[in-house]
């Protein structure tokens, strides 16, 4: 018995009983007739049961049927009530004897009418009303039926004496839906449960017959996932129940309209070439014929109904659904949703209308948010090299510039801003659509011009920009604020590069400072990026941390993807680790910074990322690596002065540190003479070369620039100190290694002091010097004073079992995972799980760092 009685519709019609009319109305197959067969079957008192199907025969016929149930209920009616004598006609006489027989009970007798629907003469209904309103407290009317009864219920409703049971209470809920499956052998996970009703809005019907079929298949949760609907008994039921009764004028809107997850009556005319669509969608959801309506003239269809239309139309008319997405995408780019918009002309092939909607709406940012990316990226992947036009140009443009591709993007691009010059327009193009595409041209103009770093092509592009913003709809822009706020990010990322260090500020400050739309956030990330690397570039790593902090925090609750933004956030971080001498966290760092990075053409962050890598390595003592990262070409239009000077530095430390001075000399003579870094690693130079007084002279140069962060002016002072030494004037030496202490101290700047070299060393065990260090550039009292660099190493946080340091000694030995395992004659995960738990106990995160670490604390 796969029957499921539902106590809360039978407890609602049980709640009924003081109404003399209760209307059950609901879809073909939405349980009516069972719901109220099972509960008249409970009822003690008599229940006469009719079905309406006659009453097409006249009302004569209907009211003769009516009696004879009556009589077959056991209801005692007198002789002299009469009976109809012909098919199409009652008197009022016999309504009247019948009304005054009921009103007589004592026991009120339940009449149900099954398919009222079909009952679609006034008349019949005008007399029901009648009997039911003579018959007082004698008679209770349940109607069954698909749509709402002929009879006046705004009257019922006002007095509240009619109960209603609607298509969306007869729908299942999830727990009904599941009881019922499983009365059919199907127990499936909640979440495959709600699909299922979500797919079928709980349709009675519609969820046993998936039921049903499910039974026959070999993977049933597999089937009702996957089930094509246009190919189950679904289809026959829904054709026979609900197309077929319909008018062909109706029918033939049905399956138009189903091309639509929404539709207005605008809409459904524009698809079918009528003007009624209005009266036809309004008697359709009345008819509760699986039209569902909600809100503000819109309805969209059952989505089974919808499926199987759609499939019906293409039998019937193969050649139709092209163009009536078709027609769908020119009505919705005039009057809806760009979204619907583009859907329908992609669905169609119109790709030069989905092109124009996009670059016309300004929504072309959009391809580079990370909030439709996907989408966006999905629906234009048809498109091939037809048709051309600038809005089609445009958007392969972007498409390209979004996967790197500079070089087909730009070759887009160069045709698009050829076709939109002013002397190429059209006299019919619509001048706020025209401005819309020129603003997203100049847009991708400055993406461009920021992966080729071409600062001065970006500049052209945003003084277009602000001209065109006049020209384009203001709520263009308001629906659209990405644009306008990526187009500024991409010049701020230009001037930077270029070295116009306060123009990029201000122009990446105000996108930071622009408010907190969800569609700004990537570019308000990629911003803050950027500001943070600026204040590092200028010495100030405390403030180019909490930046950096901020853009990584921010994206990590954002929808965005990862972007430049937090890609140059997180090489910021790693840049302030090595500064710190937390070189195992700026790996990390570094690491992440790679896979974040979804542009890898932009030049800030190759230079940014080549920069970092080169500093990591020195301190890891691999000048070799140091040298490779500085030498890596970042080609570009136009060089950029603080990537040359920070990349020379690298290279120059680097020679120093192979005892190469003089190189490092020549090499820094060709940068730029008033960048401080260059100035600083410069002197350093000279001094190793065993020219102090170039050195001294070097510093002089630095002094004067007040806007130098304590990172520069460490590593400054910590070169002059030596200079003063070199010169005998010890007191001037440990007032600058003071300074330069306090100075380090906030910043926890520890790199320095460990590339100064030995000589700093001796200094740091005297007098106040030591009281400057202690806490946290070397330990505190009382285990003595020890050099930055010779850190004693954190204890082990746990002690490692016998098997974990097997798996140790092999590590120590070059093995591979899997040589280890098979040497221990275990799992390559049962290793995987030693090396973990290893790593844990030893603070580290990579194989050659656990020996290491583990060579310190004598445990190999």
């Amino acid at each position: 018995m796969t029957f499921l009685r539902r106590e809360r519709l039978v407890g609602h019609l049980d709640q009924a009983r003081p109404t003399p009319l209760t209307v059950v109305h609901g879809a073909a197959g939405a349980g009516k007739t069972l719901l109220v067969a099972d509960w008249a079957s409970a009822r003690d008192g008599p229940v006469a049961w009719l079905t309406a199907r006659v009453a097409d025969k006249g009302c004569g016929t209907f009211w003769a049927y009516l009696l004879q149930a009556l009589r077959h209920a056991s209801v005692p009616l007198a002789t002299g009530v009469g009976f109809p004598t012909e098919p199409g006609q009652v008197h009022d006489a016999l309504l009247i004897r019948l009304a005054a027989e009921l009103n007589a009970r004592n026991v009120p007798v339940i009449v149900v009418i099954d398919e009222f629907d079909r009952a679609a003469d006034s008349e019949i209904a005008d007399q029901l009303e009648f009997v039911l309103q003579q018959a007082g407290h004698g008679m209770r009317l349940v109607l069954v039926t698909r749509t709402e009864p002929l009879l006046p219920l705004h009257r019922y409703r006002a007095a509240g004496a009619v109960t209603e049971i609607r298509n969306a209470e007869l729908a299942f809920t999830l727990d009904e839906a599941a009881e019922l499956l499983a009365l059919h052998g199907l127990r499936l996970p909640a979440g495959d449960v709600g699909a299922l009703v979500e797919r079928t809005r709980g349709w009675a019907a519609g969820l046993r017959l998936c039921a049903l079929a499910a039974q026959a298949e070999p993977d049933p949760g597999a089937y009702l996932k996957e089930f094509e609907a246009d190919r189950t008994t679904i289809a026959d039921f829904l054709l026979a129940e609900v197309l077929k009764r319909q008018k062909p004028e109706t029918q033939d809107l049905l399956l138009r309209i189903s091309v639509l997850e929404r539709f207005c009556p605008d809409l459904a005319n524009a698809l079918t070439g009528r003007t009624d669509a209005e009266l036809i969608l309004g008697e359709l959801h009345r008819e509760n014929a699986f039209v569902e309506y909600f809100g503000h003239a819109w309805f969209r269809l059952h989505p089974l109904f919808g499926e199987i239309l759609r499939a019906h139309l293409r039998v019937r008319c193969p050649r139709l659904e092209a163009e009536l997405h078709r027609r769908a995408a020119h009505w919705l780019r005039r009057s809806g949703s760009l979204g619907e918009t583009l859907g329908h002309a992609a669905a169609a092939g119109d790709w030069e209308t989905a092109a124009g909607a996009l670059v016309g709406d300004l929504a072309i940012g959009e391809i580079f948010t990370g909030l439709r990316v996907d989408d966006l990226s999905g629906l234009f992947s048809s498109m091939g090299s037809e048709p051309t036009s600038p809005a089609t140009d445009l958007v392969r443009a972007a498409r390209e510039l979004s996967r790197c591709d500079v070089e087909h993007g730009l070759c887009r691009l160069r045709r698009a801003a050829q076709a939109l010059a002013p002397r190429n327009g059209s006299a019919d193009d619509d001048p706020a659509d025209l401005a819309a595409t020129r603003l997203s041209c100049a847009f991708l103009e400055a993406l461009a011009a920021r992966l080729t770093g071409a600062p001065g092509r970006a500049e052209l592009a945003a003084q277009a920009a602000e001209k065109l913003r006049h020209e384009v709809p203001g709520r263009l822009l308001e629906a659209h604020p990405e644009l306008i706020a990526l187009l500024l990010t991409h010049v701020g990322s230009a001037r930077l590069w270029a070295g116009r260090i306060r123009d990029a500020r201000a122009v990446l400050t105000t996108v930071v400072d622009s408010g907190g739309a969800e569609a700004t956030a990537q570019a308000r990330q990629e911003c803050l990026g950027h500001l943070a690397l600026i204040d590092y570039l200028k010495g100030w790593p405390d403030r180019a941390e909490r930046k950096a902090l901020a853009t990584v925090t921010t994206a990590d609750r954002g929808s965005p993807p990862p972007a430049p933004g937090p890609a140059l956030a997180s090489l910021v971080l790693a840049a302030v680790a090595v500064d710190r001498d937390e070189l195992d966290r700026a790996e990390s760092l570094l690491e992440s910074a790679a896979d974040a990075r979804s542009l890898p053409l932009d030049p800030v962050v190759r230079a940014g990322e080549s920069i970092v890598t080169g500093r990591l390595c020195l301190a890891r003592g691999d000048t070799q690596a140091a040298l490779e990262a500085a030498d890596r070409a970042v080609v570009t239009d136009m060089a950029s002065p603080w990537a040359e000077a920070h990349t020379a530095s690298v290279a120059a430390a680097a020679h120093l540190a192979e005892g190469r001075p003089e190189m490092a000399v020549k090499l820094l003579a060709e940068e730029p003479d008033d960048e401080p870094v260059c100035l600083v690693e410069a002197a350093r130079a000279e001094l190793a070369a065993g020219r102090p007084g170039a050195a001294a002279e070097l510093l002089d140069r630095v002094r004067p620039q007040g806007h130098v962060g304590p990172a520069i002016v460490v590593r400054a002072a910590l070169v002059a100190a030596q200079v003063a030494g070199a010169g005998g004037d010890v007191a001037a030496q440990r007032r600058l290694v003071a300074q330069a202490l306090r100075e380090a101290r906030r910043e926890r700047l520890r790199r320095p002091f460990v590339d100064a070299g030995p000589w700093l060393r001796p200094l740091l065990r005297t007098v106040p010097l030591r009281g400057l260090a202690e806490g946290w550039l070397l330990p505190g009292p009382p285990g003595g004073p020890a050099w930055a660099g010779e850190r004693a190493p954190l204890p082990v946080v746990e002690e490692l079992s016998g098997r974990e340091r097997d798996v140790l000694r092999r590590l120590a030995q070059m093995m591979s995972t899997q040589e280890i395992a098979a040497d221990l004659y275990v799992s390559v995960n049962t290793v995987k799980t030693h090396l973990k738990s290893a790593y844990r106990k030893l603070a580290v995160n990579r194989r050659h760092d656990a020996v290491r670490r583990a060579r310190e604390l004598g445990l190999l």
